[in-house]
């Protein structure tokens, strides 16, 4: 399986980057393809231009390179900390200028921007490490149950929360 593996730490040995190397290490032991991307080691800019917004918008070739792994994958995996009940600024970037539309979704031509997009992607699961120093008790109240909007399946959710 095509699977890439999204990390957004901007501190090199952090937990993240344990997690997402021991991630990367069992995938690729396990005989999986693995496209492993430090977004901030890479200098992602997460900044989406203007010029981008279009569904048919020429663009960068490592956004292109992201889109194209990204439309490829069979599974995706995405490691973050938790700032402020939210990830990195950064991974918020990664999202508006790779799962875009005509990559991750679409509209029905006749959809008014009210209805619901249909996936494109093929990837049929993905995992989303996340960490923080909130309570465990506070992170399994926010997290457990979560599901996909627009599938309705059960979202994986892992989160490494301070015990206390």
């Amino acid at each position: 399986m095509k699977i890439p593996v999204i990390l957004a730490n901007p501190r090199p040995g952090s937990f993240n980057h344990a997690i997402a190397g021991a991630a990367r290490a069992a995938l690729e032991e396990a005989g999986h393809t693995v496209m492993f991307h430090d977004l901030c080691a890479e200098g992602f800019d997460p900044l989406l231009p203007g010029e981008e917004i279009p569904r048919d918008a020429e663009l960068p070739p490592s956004i292109r390179q992201h889109c194209r792994e990204i439309a490829e994958a069979e599974g995706i995996v995405i490691v973050h900390p938790d700032w402020w009940g939210m990830p990195p600024a950064i991974l918020k970037g990664w999202i508006d200028r790779v799962l875009r539309p005509g990559i991750a979704y679409r509209f029905a031509e006749t959809d008014a921007g009210d209805g619901v997009p249909a996936g494109l992607l093929r990837a049929r699961v993905a995992l989303v490490f996340n960490t923080s120093n909130t309570r465990t008790v506070r992170e399994r109240e926010r997290c457990s149950a979560t599901r996909s909007k627009s599938s309705g399946r059960p979202v994986s959710l892992v989160s490494a929360g301070s015990p206390r």
